[in-house]
């Protein structure tokens, strides 16, 4: 109870922060990022460099309340066709722009929900990738499977195309709950859609379930967390509830007087962290958990944990591009987004132009400023000898700063001559703590709750 309430006065409870999977946030991005900029940034690659691909597809058969993603819904294929012919257009494109050499160590198909295309439109877009873009012989290629929308045929296409890694999303098993929420999707659909992926050779597994959802209790969350483990996934993201109606109009369909409270949202993180704890997952991070095999958990270990627009990773790989409406790319000059829009997406790559929309130039202390942010939201820790090793910042400096962000954590902080920390008892303020780290001025619109 002394921690919660030491959790209360410093104010977890109140506090609306970024869940920086980027530094600065997407809500920084401005118009000085444009296509002309987005071709330099490609033309700078390296020779021979490895780099991931993320392919993003906006539509879904149905829209779930709860979800915050731009997306939306399709009756029929025939927006879906056109949309995945403009993706082969692109994808042919960007392969002609990359420098000689390069090669893809990982392939992210996410949405929206990617397996509602057709096998056929799987086969298509695969081949496509493979024609435009060299690919390492140890890739991985991962792809948000909707156990609703999935059937042997499209796994099949997935298996033939390579897909050596599925993520699925379960939010919460209870049907009540289900239904507040507006995804209906049984345990049975659920294992059905697990034992097919394994049985078509794909072994690795990916799960993501949520905390503080409406009428959510410890028991139920327990109930939800033990049928899930009961699938044995290999990494689990248990992803706290982000309410912003005012964002995502179709939350308002989801009753506020049945959300948990603050203090209830963090029993619930608390109860089902425990359940992986116990059954022996590793902790990553904030919010995920591995196998202790997996090899997140073991760039965990080693200090090579990563953090991007997915969450946590262990790809280390210096360039990531994003391909499809909104999708973004990550540069070591910046970040560059495609039209939101899919309209406006479509219009630009028909026309045979670059899609950018969007984004951010790297400038002042943006890169260091990241990287202190990435260590904390992966390792709780910031170790000074790296960062005055590979940026341009002063040991003064650096002291400085976190003697500053220390004094306004007191108790939960740590400061010495190697570094700063953030003790286990105040791992639920990271997000908090991070945000004394960066240097933009944050507005609690748009953010989610710290816990």
């Amino acid at each position: 109870m002394e921690q919660v309430n030491q959790l209360r006065r410093l104010g977890l409870f109140d506090a609306k922060v970024p869940r920086y999977t980027s530094y600065p946030p997407a809500t920084k991005f401005s118009n000085d990022v444009s296509g002309p900029v987005f071709l330099d940034w490609l033309r700078a690659i390296p020779k021979g460099a490895r780099l991931s691909l993320y392919l993003h597809v906006p539509f879904c058969r149905r829209l779930c309340w709860f979800c915050a993603c731009r997306t939306q819904g399709v009756q029929s294929d025939t927006p879906v066709q056109a949309y995945v012919e403009t993706l082969k257009q692109e994808i042919a494109t960007l392969g002609r722009l990359l420098p000689e050499g390069v090669e893809v160590a990982r392939l992210h198909w996410g949405g929206g929900t990617p397996t509602l295309l057709s096998a056929e439109m799987m086969t298509g877009l695969s081949q496509a990738l493979r024609d435009a873009f060299d690919f390492t012989k140890d890739s991985e290629f991962s792809v948000e499977v909707d156990p609703n929308e999935i059937d042997a045929a499209r796994i099949d296409a997935l298996a033939a195309a390579g897909m050596n890694r599925a993520s699925i999303g379960v939010q919460d098993f209870d049907p009540d709950i289900q239904q507040i929420i507006g995804r209906l999707q049984s345990y049975e659909v659920t294992r059905d859609a697990v034992e097919a992926l394994r049985a078509a050779g794909i072994h690795s597994l990916n799960a993501d379930i949520l905390f503080g959802l409406p009428n959510q209790s410890r028991e139920k969350i327990t109930d939800s967390v033990q049928m899930l483990l009961s699938l044995v996934p290999d990494r689990v993201a248990l992803y706290g509830y982000a309410h912003v109606p005012w964002m995502a109009k179709r939350q308002a369909m989801i009753p506020t007087e049945a959300l948990p409270t603050p203090e209830q949202r963090l029993a619930l993180f608390e109860t089902a962290r425990r359940l992986f704890s116990w059954d022996n997952y590793d902790e990553i991070g904030i919010d995920h958990f591995a196998r202790p095999e997996d090899s997140m958990a073991i760039a965990a270990r080693n200090g090579h944990l990563r953090r991007n627009f997915q969450g946590y990773t262990d790809d280390t790989c210096d360039v990531l591009i994003g391909l499809g409406a909104s999708a973004i790319s990550r540069f070591p000059q910046g970040f560059a987004q495609n039209a939101s829009s899919t309209a406006a997406y479509q219009k630009s790559v028909r026309a045979g132009e670059l899609a950018t929309g969007r984004g951010h130039a790297f400038k002042g202390q943006d890169r260091v400023r990241s990287r202190l942010i990435e260590m904390l939201m992966c390792d709780f820790r910031i170790e000074n000898a790296e960062i005055l090793r590979d940026y341009d910042l002063s040991e003064i400096e650096l002291a400085a700063l976190e003697r500053s962000v220390a004094e306004q954590f007191p108790g939960v902080t740590r400061v010495s001559s190697s570094g700063f920390e953030i003790l286990p008892e105040g791992r639920p303020l990271t997000r908090m703590i991070a945000r004394g780290f960066d240097e933009y001025e944050m507005r609690a619109e748009g953010h989610s709750s710290a816990i």
